[in-house]
């Protein structure tokens, strides 16, 4: 099993940053990869970004946030970092994050294991 408990998140102005953090705990061997995903409200949950564990300068992300997010992983703490620039109000969401054995990384159910979420609002 793995545990992931996330920290960071809150509320920012538009155009603002924040800093989300999952670290994992457990049985921190048996995962390939973390992910972030989020979920609006009202609206189905998404994939942010992935990464993978083994060898962190592949990464992935959703359209919508290339340019502005910045997924991170350090193996040795077993921490996953999202990093959020220039935000909008339409990225206030849960975020989620999640640990996957194996699978698609954009896809919720390939996801294993999933924090508790956060709350990112961004005012305009």
């Amino acid at each position: 099993q793995v545990q992931l408990l996330q920290s960071g998140g809150g509320l920012v102005q538009a155009g603002g940053s924040l800093t989300l953090s999952c670290t994992a705990s457990g049985s921190t061997d048996i995962y390939t990869n973390m992910g972030w995903f989020r979920r609006a409200p009202g609206k189905e949950r998404e994939y942010v970004a992935a990464i993978s564990r083994w060898t962190s300068g592949i990464t992935e992300y959703a359209d919508f946030v290339k340019g502005r997010f910045t997924i991170s992983y350090d193996n040795e703490k077993t921490t996953v970092t999202l990093l959020m620039n220039s935000l909008k109000p339409e990225d206030t969401a849960v975020y989620y994050c999640a640990a996957s054995i194996a699978g698609t990384w954009s896809t919720a159910d390939s996801y294993d294991y999933w924090g508790q979420g956060t709350q990112v609002t961004v005012s305009s």
